[in-house]
C-alpha cells in the first residue's frame, strides 16, 4: 500500500507587499491600492520506509523567494483582454477603457497573467513550483495546492495533480 501524506507549509516568511487593481470588465476597474499578501502550499507525496516524504525546506525556500520577487512592486496584468501595456521611457502605460495609468518601470512588474487577483497569482505560484516534472517526480510529489491570501481569510487557490 502506498501512503501519502500531505505537508502544509504556511510561514510568516512566505508573504510580500505589492500593489495592484483588478479589472472587472473592459470598462470596470478597481482603483490602484495594495495588500499584504500571505502563500500557503499543500504538497502531497509518498512517505518513504524511512518515514518523510521528501525536504519540503526545498519549497519552502522557493516560495520565499518568489515572494521577494514580487514584494514592493506594483503588479500589472500583462495578459489582460481589456488592457495593454506600452514602454516608454523609464515608464510602462497601461492603457484601460480611455485612460492612461503610468508607472515606473523600476516600481513595477508585468506579470504573465490575465489579472492580478488571488486566482491568478495563485496560478502563477503553482506554475512556478510544477515547472520541473523530474523534480516532483524525484520527490515522489502526487499533488500540490496553492493559496495566496489578500486578508486573512480571504484568499484563491489553484491545483496541481498528477497525470
Amino acid at each position: 500500500m502506498t501512503r501519502l501524506t500531505t505537508i502544509e507549509l504556511h510561514k510568516e516568511s512566505m508573504k510580500f507587499a505589492s500593489g495592484h487593481f483588478t479589472i472587472f470588465s473592459a470598462t470596470e476597474r478597481e482603483k490602484l491600492h495594495g495588500h499584504n499578501f500571505t502563500v500557503s502550499a499543500q504538497i502531497t507525496a509518498v512517505v518513504s520506509d524511512n518515514g518523510i516524504a521528501f525536504d519540503y525546506d526545498i519549497y519552502k525556500h522557493r516560495i520565499v523567494q518568489l515572494c521577494k520577487q514580487l514584494g514592493h512592486l506594483f503588479l500589472l496584468a500583462g495578459k489582460s483582454p481589456h488592457s495593454t501595456i506600452d514602454e516608454q521611457d523609464e515608464y510602462y502605460i497601461v492603457h484601460f477603457n480611455g485612460e492612461k495609468i503610468p508607472f515606473l518601470k523600476q516600481d513595477a512588474l508585468i506579470m504573465p497573467l490575465a489579472n492580478i487577483t488571488v486566482e491568478d497569482l495563485a496560478l502563477w505560484f503553482l506554475e512556478q513550483l510544477t515547472q520541473s516534472e523530474q523534480e516532483l517526480k524525484k520527490h515522489s510529489i502526487e499533488a500540490m495546492t496553492i493559496k495566496v491570501y489578500s486578508a486573512p481569510g480571504q484568499c484563491g487557490s489553484c491545483s496541481w495533480l498528477k497525470d
